[in-house]
């Protein structure tokens, strides 16, 4: 698995972008539709009454497996239309995915119930055979004319690092396309409660 990153101009994107910007995506290069692994990483936006700004030095990136760098160069130089606003991608390149002790999804689609969640995610973690502490957000929602997502944010640390690529690389739960179950590099946590 590798991360190919496009630079992107600034503008306003509706909240409901994931859905957009894959629908986006898959018309330039339909390849990636066919492989399940292909990631989407949330946007880094902040919040305003227009919807979500994204800042002048933003990036999409593509998390999937090396053997569609090919597939993915079909969207350099792109222009993609989201909402009322127009994306301009640039030419991609490739960055190696790092291990790091503490990462981070911003939504991890599963059980409503926060314990039966957190069972479960658990559970997926001894089968991968991973040692690791859990910290679980807020429940969160992905909303979309099609889609509702739910699912949960959550953090992982005191990762070895053979674990830590292996969850980025394999990532958790569903909808990867929409950013759902992609994991990050967080910043050490330390005085959380840890479940």
């Amino acid at each position: 698995m590798i991360d190919v990153v496009f630079d992107l101009g600034s503008g306003t994107l509706p909240t409901t972008y994931p859905f957009a910007l894959w629908a986006e995506i898959v018309r330039h290069a339909p390849q990636l539709a066919e492989e399940k692994q292909v990631g989407v990483l949330p946007l880094r936006t902040s919040e305003s009454n227009e919807g979500l700004l994204l800042p002048n030095r933003a990036k999409l990136v593509l998390r999937l497996p090396a053997t569609l760098i090919g597939a993915a160069s079909l969207l350099n130089g792109s222009t993609m239309q989201i909402g009322s606003s127009q994306l301009q991608l640039g030419t991609g390149r490739t960055r190696t995915i790092q291990p790091h002790s503490t990462i981070h999804a911003q939504l991890v689609t599963g059980a409503s119930d926060e314990a039966i969640f957190m069972d479960n995610i658990r559970a997926q973690l001894s089968e991968m055979k991973i040692s690791a502490k859990l910290i679980c957000g807020k429940r969160r929602t992905l909303a979309g004319d099609q889609h509702t997502i739910h699912g949960f944010s959550l953090v992982i640390h005191d990762l070895k690092p053979e674990g830590s690529l292996q969850l980025q690389y394999a990532g958790m739960g569903e909808y990867r396309q929409f950013g759902c179950g992609i994991f990050l590099p967080h910043k050490v946590i330390s005085g959380l409660n840890e479940a």
